[in-house]
């Protein structure tokens, strides 16, 4: 038997999410073929098979949360777990067992009273349908607000493809166990046509009659009510965003230092080739290569910012890896670039839009958003001239930078317009002093506006 663990997801993660296994107990599968995907708060991806064989144990639930290096599953290489499986899928089919139970009366009533049978054709016409009545809606929320619970078993996909939806999940029918909605249970129901129109009516034409004028002064109340707020937890990957930031700001003594660069020489340069380099490689040109590169050579320069601290310790890194932050749609994740000192503008071109790319579709691996020894995070890319970013930790430094942009400036008493953007470093005063800071700043502004290097 090979034990299937929860991975180590980065240096700051102690545990994972498990949204959904893509085999069942029993079902044939190949090593490093995606066996189940979990959700932290760097990565959604999904986790390959350590080893070819049958899935003979399921531990761990969709939707559980647990630590890292727990025992989520086991493989028997041998192939013949097929077999033992069938004990726990027989186990599981329990539930079962009850529907043949009734179907049996009816079988024996049928003679005597027609009547039984039609009462549960009635029911089985409602979900064929879909069209479920108030009371089953109503009873389906209720089951999934006690589902919304930090306890319960909606995992954060299934919220979020419900909010990108604005699916009300009561009228959605879990089949995972103990009536858990699946992310198959969510497909299911949008891909089926015109599910989703046909029951919001329904709820709708009762709060008409409700604020008849027996209830005029309630009426009014409980919609102006429901308008004013909505609550909904966060997702696993929003609360340990929230737990890791307020967790640095406890453990580094945060100062931030800023610092003007005339972006101008670099402007020209990728103004004439990024065309060329669009269509010959299939990427686009962005100013952030050359700021890695400015960064990486600073980071020679003064290998401490380069560093982490453990206790009373320093901890001098020989590589540079640069963590590139990557905006998702519902949080952030930091995907790392390895040895970016060995890389040209265009090698680190093509590894932000690779790790950027697959970072937004979910295919990030565990160790593509570890061992970072220094980070860069672009919110000029979203129109911000500076921000004053948090360290990324256990690093001790963290770049972040400005929107590049054109304006007037004074060059040998001249008005003229430059191409230009703010840098801002963000360092741990506990080890970096502020002389330091604005020397590796300054070398990285030195590097960007006296730029020489070809990029083709």
């Amino acid at each position: 038997m090979i034990d299937v663990v929860m991975p180590q997801m980065g240096e700051s993660i102690v545990e994972g999410t498990l949204t959904r296994w893509t085999k069942k107990v029993g079902e044939k599968i190949e090593r490093d073929e995606p066996l189940f995907e979990i959700s932290t708060d760097k990565v959604d991806t999904e986790i390959p098979a350590p080893a070819s064989g049958t899935v003979a144990e399921i531990l761990v639930q969709e939707g559980q949360t647990v630590g890292i290096n727990t025992v989520v599953g086991r493989i028997d290489e041998t192939g013949g777990a097929a077999a033992s499986p069938a004990a726990q899928p027989a186990s599981k089919p329990a539930p079962p067992p009850p529907p043949p139970a009734p179907a049996s009366k009816p079988a024996e009533a049928a003679p005597a009273p027609p009547p039984p049978p039609p009462a549960p054709a009635a029911k089985e016409a409602a979900p064929k349908d879909e069209l479920p009545s108030q009371a089953e809606i109503e009873e389906r929320r209720e089951s999934v607000q006690e589902r919304r619970e930090p306890e319960g078993l909606l995992s954060p996909l299934v919220r979020k493809m419900a909010r990108e939806n604005n699916l009300d999940l009561a009228l959605v029918k879990g089949t995972g166990a103990g009536g858990r909605i699946t992310k198959q249970d969510v497909e299911a129901y949008l891909a089926k046509p015109k599910a989703a129109p046909v029951p919001v009516p329904a709820p709708l034409p009762p709060p008409p009659p409700v604020a008849a004028p027996a209830r005029e002064t309630l009426a009014p109340v409980a919609p102006s009510t429901q308008a004013k707020m909505r609550i909904e937890p966060m997702t696993t990957m929003r609360s340990k965003i929230a737990e890791h930031m307020v967790a640095s700001k406890n453990i580094s003594a945060h100062v931030t230092t800023v610092h003007r660069v005339d972006m101008t020489r670099i402007a020209k340069l990728r103004a004439r080739h990024k065309d060329e380099v669009s269509q010959r490689y299939g990427f686009s040109l962005t100013f952030l290569p050359f700021v890695v590169r400015a960064a990486v050579a600073a980071l020679r320069q003064f290998p401490i910012v380069n560093a982490s601290i453990d206790g009373n310790n320093i901890i001098y890194h020989n590589e540079i890896n640069i963590g590139i932050a990557v905006a998702l749609e519902n949080g952030l994740i930091v995907p790392v670039i390895r040895n970016a000192d060995e890389k040209s503008v265009l090698g680190l071109q093509r590894s932000i839009a690779d790790l950027a790319n697959r970072a937004r579709s979910r295919q990030l691996k565990p160790d593509e958003v570890a061992g970072g020894t220094f980070s860069i995070t672009n919110f000029g890319s979203f129109g911000s001239v500076f921000a004053t970013p948090i360290i990324n930790q256990p690093q001790v430094a963290i770049l972040g930078v400005g929107t590049v942009e054109k304006v007037p400036a004074v060059i040998d008493d001249a008005i003229a317009i430059r191409s230009q953007c703010y840098l801002a470093l963000t360092f741990d005063h506990r080890l970096i002093d502020g002389a330091l800071a604005d020397q590796f700043t300054g070398k990285a502004k030195s590097v960007l506006e006296t730029w020489s290097e070809e990029i083709l």
